[in-house]
């Protein structure tokens, strides 16, 4: 700053007005130009972007492990959603409001949670409702005095509601849907396999792939599936072992029958079976009607034990 005032005095000797002004003009953009380049004394650092999570997996007490959303609020499933579109409308939206997403990007699921695993539906309001293995995410938003509120963090008051709202999970090896049956024959069954209209709660695996039992089965016997499996294709053997559903069955009733070196679980010792036809498509129940109706009965939760 010294040698700058003393070129300064000389310059007010010994030059013009009009060279002093633009002298004076470029030491003063020097000056600024050097007090910006001085270091901070503030050594915090700038705070971390914010998450892009939006669904990750907790841990509950008695249910094991769920979905939530990014603040840990319950995820659930309809088992009316039978082929994986929504079909909550008209004032099941204010109590079961959708689980809605812009776009699926692999860095907004958490730890545990494949991405390949979602995808998206259009609910009947026209939003973009993410999807779960096949079955569209819903939130639970019960009446609390005239005014659908929000479950908060951490609660599951909507597992079980109505025998067929769940909470969504990540390891489900049983689930229920509820729907028509539709034959192979393209005609509508009942529960009891008379042609008609009226919705059965079944079960599935984890996918929501329609299981099946064989009437010809005894206790804990597989009698359809020949030693070489050459027959496997037409009604393939449901190969589990663990069992993870839905609150409302009774996880103590499934077990595992060994058939030729496989192992086949089995639901009040009947064994379990997918059906071919069925393509492993979410809600195809061709094999109600197969060969004829009643032969292969979808195992539903009060279906008489087998017998010996």
């Amino acid at each position: 700053m010294k040698s700058i005032s003393n070129n300064i005095k000389h310059l007010i000797v010994h030059s013009s007005r009009q060279q002093f002004i633009i002298y004076l003009s470029i030491a003063f953009a020097g000056f600024i130009l050097a007090s910006g380049c001085k270091k901070s004394n503030d050594n915090t650092p700038p705070p971390p972007p914010p998450s892009p999570i939006q669904v990750q997996l907790a841990t509950n007490a008695s249910l094991g492990k769920i979905l939530t959303d990014k603040d840990g609020r319950t995820l659930y499933y309809f088992a009316n959603d039978a082929s994986g579109t929504s079909t909550c409308s008209g004032g099941c939206e204010a109590v079961w409001p959708a689980f809605t997403i812009d776009a699926i990007t692999a860095d907004k699921f958490g730890d545990g949670l494949n991405v390949a695993d979602f995808g998206t539906t259009t609910n009947a309001s026209g939003k973009t409702q993410l999807v779960y293995k096949g079955r569209p995410l819903y939130y639970y938003a019960p009446d609390v005095s005239g005014t659908n509120t929000p479950e908060a963090p951490g609660e599951t008051t909507g597992e079980n509601v109505g025998g067929i709202w769940f909470v969504a999970k990540p390891d489900y090896t049983i689930m229920l849907t509820n729907a028509q049956l539709v034959g192979h024959d393209g005609k509508n069954y009942t529960s009891d396999y008379t042609e008609g209209t009226g919705k059965t709660l079944y079960f599935t695996d984890g996918n929501g792939i329609t299981l099946y039992t064989f009437i010809n089965d005894k206790f804990d016997k597989n009698n359809f599936t020949k030693p070489d499996f050459s027959n496997d294709a037409i009604w393939p053997i449901y190969q589990q072992g663990d069992v993870v559903a839905p609150s409302s069955l009774d996880a103590s009733l499934f077990n595992t029958i060994d058939v030729f070196g496989k192992t086949q679980l089995t639901y009040k010792s009947w064994p379990l079976y997918y059906f071919g036809q069925d393509a492993m498509v979410m809600g195809a129940n061709k094999g109600i009607s197969f060969p004829v109706p009643g032969i292969w009965p979808v195992p539903v939760k009060d279906i008489a034990p087998a017998t010996p």
